[in-house]
């Protein structure tokens, strides 16, 4: 990843830089692929690959089969409670994604026994309505953390079935680069009060390893060759903040020491939030916003502290 130094390059330039073709979106230059034949069957191995991560960073248990589509819609029209309409609303989001991703796939075995399949088919156009629906009702699915919702996961099947392959990339690629804006974000509003405290001095250059490793393995695809490197570098990266020891002065107070703990923890819940960011590969904008004000507040109580 290399960020743009011009303000007016355009959306979607692409350039080689070092030997690597990087397509440019809001001030980011990211690894670009080759867009791959707009086919069924290319929109199958898609919708599939995006179902399985889709299912991998919400909540658990909504990963319910497409054949219990009825019940998990009758369980969710009969629900009275809220609390549990919602979750049952997200089972049903789940049943509706595996409806359509099966109907799909048995669409694709039928194409290459040579009979030709038409946009305007009954199944395909049930496969659109399905996932329609789960769109709809992926509004109320939690990201696995259930720090906030993660609606953005459950848009992409429905958009590698709706547009054009070359489409649906461009499309990753803005999120990509808006998800890689965010662990910037975070990782100065992390280092923005880490700076205040000695005790935390050492974890400045973690952090923003971090969020470079972060950022590189956002833009990589997990087919590419190098992503055996990349994603080992980011988990060791993970792993070194997640082991940092405070450096606490002889003579500190308990008061110090009380809020020495509370930045490391604040510090374990930024990397934590990064590493959810960078493995779902969209922004978590309300999470992130969230944990920004809470890194300005710990700054303000603690400037006393300092030293």
């Amino acid at each position: 990843m290399t960020m743009a130094s011009d303000d007016d390059i355009p959306m979607g330039e692409k350039r080689e830089i070092d030997g690597r073709a990087r397509v440019h979106y809001y001030g980011y230059w990211i690894k670009a692929y080759a867009v791959p034949a707009d086919t069924l069957q290319t929109k199958k191995l898609l919708i599939e690959a995006l179902t399985r991560r889709l299912f991998n960073h919400t909540e658990c248990g909504l990963n319910i089969p497409g054949f219990r589509l009825d019940d998990a819609r009758a369980a969710y029209t009969a629900e009275t409670d809220a609390a549990k309409r919602r979750v049952k609303g997200a089972m049903l989001a789940g049943a509706l994604f595996n409806r359509a991703t099966a109907i799909f796939t048995k669409l694709v075995e039928i194409q290459t026994l040579g009979v030709e399949i038409k946009s305007n088919n009954e199944l395909m156009r049930e496969c659109g309505r399905c996932l329609q629906e789960a769109l709809t009702l992926g509004k109320l699915v939690m990201h696995r953390s259930g720090e906030e919702g993660i609606d953005e996961l459950w848009g992409e099947p429905f958009k590698a079935f709706s547009f054009p392959i070359g489409d649906f990339f461009e499309s990753r690629y803005i999120k990509i680069a808006q998800t890689m804006r965010d662990i910037d974000r975070l990782c100065a509003a992390m280092t923005s009060f880490i700076g205040e405290l000695a005790t935390f001095a050492a974890t400045v250059p973690l952090v923003r390893e971090l969020g470079e490793r972060a950022k590189n393995k956002t833009e990589t695809l997990a087919t590419d060759p190098d992503i055996f490197d990349i994603w080992a570098e980011f988990v060791v990266a993970m792993e070194r903040i997640q082991a940092f020891k405070l450096e606490l002065p002889a003579t500190a107070t308990l008061e110090y020491l009380h809020e020495a703990e509370r930045g490391r923890q604040l510090i374990l819940r930024g990397a934590a939030l990064i590493s959810d960011i960078t493995r779902a590969r969209v922004p978590m904008p309300k999470s992130t916003s969230e944990y920004i004000e809470q890194c300005t507040q710990y700054r303000s109580a603690c400037l006393h502290l300092a030293g």
